[in-house]
C-alpha cells in the first residue's frame, strides 16, 4: 500500500466516520491536498494502492497544466487521457476518472498501441513495457503538445515530462520543466512546488 506526501485527504476514497476534510490555509498544502483529491481517508482504512494514487495524480495533473488555446481547441470536444502499452491500471483509471471534466471537457480514457495514436491525447501515460522504445516514442510526439507521464526509471532525465517515483511508502513525482516548456505546456508554479525534483534540462541521456 502507498501513501502520498500529504495524506489526510485523497480523491475517490470515501470517509466512513462522516468527518469533513479541512484544507490548510497555506497554499502549498492546499495544492498538495488537491493533487490527491478532496475526500478524507479514515485512519482505519487501508491506504490506496499504488495505481489508485497514480490514477488520482493523472487527473489532478490536468488541473495544474495549461495547454496553448489553439492546440487545446484542436484536440476535440473531450479531454483524452491515454495509456500507451500494457495498461497497469486496469479498471482503476476508468473508475477514478468516470464523470470527471478538465478544462470544461469530459475526460475520456483511451488505450493506444502506437505513439502515432497519441497526437490527440492531452495526457499520455507511457507504460513500463515501452521502455525499450522510449526514445522513439518521445520523438514521435515531441511537438504534439502532450503531457507525458510514466514510472519508467529515469523517465524525466530521458526527456519525459513527469515521472512517478517511490520514496519509502509514498508516491511522488519529478518534473522535466524544459521538456514541458518545449512542448508549449505551462505548468503551474504550485505544481512545481510539490514536485520531488524539477529538472531544467531537456534530457541528459538515453
Amino acid at each position: 500500500m502507498y501513501g502520498i506526501d500529504v495524506l489526510p485527504c485523497a480523491r475517490r476514497w470515501p470517509v466512513t466516520d462522516g468527518r469533513s476534510c479541512c484544507l490548510s490555509k497555506f497554499m502549498a498544502l492546499a495544492v498538495a491536498l488537491m493533487l490527491v483529491g478532496a475526500s478524507c481517508l479514515n485512519a482505519q482504512q487501508s491506504k490506496p494502492t499504488e495505481y489508485q494514487v497514480k490514477a488520482a495524480y493523472l487527473y489532478n495533473f490536468g488541473r495544474f497544466v495549461k495547454w496553448p488555446p489553439g492546440l487545446a481547441a484542436g484536440k476535440g470536444d473531450s479531454f483524452p487521457v491515454c495509456v500507451l502499452g500494457r495498461d497497469p491500471f486496469g479498471s482503476i483509471l476508468d473508475s477514478t476518472l468516470a464523470g470527471e471534466a478538465l478544462e470544461g471537457k469530459p475526460v475520456v480514457i483511451r488505450r493506444i498501441a502506437r505513439p502515432q495514436d497519441a497526437a490527440d491525447c492531452r495526457i499520455l501515460f507511457i507504460s513500463s513495457t515501452e521502455e525499450k522504445h522510449l526514445k522513439e516514442i518521445l520523438s514521435a510526439i515531441d511537438q504534439a503538445g502532450v503531457l507525458t507521464v510514466s514510472d519508467i526509471p529515469g523517465f524525466s532525465r530521458r526527456g519525459g515530462m513527469i515521472q512517478f517515483v517511490v520514496e519509502g511508502d509514498r508516491i511522488r513525482f519529478e518534473i522535466n520543466l524544459a521538456t514541458a516548456e518545449s512542448a508549449k505546456l505551462v505548468l503551474s508554479s504550485e505544481l512545481l512546488k510539490v514536485a520531488a525534483a524539477v529538472r531544467r534540462n531537456a534530457r541528459s541521456g538515453d
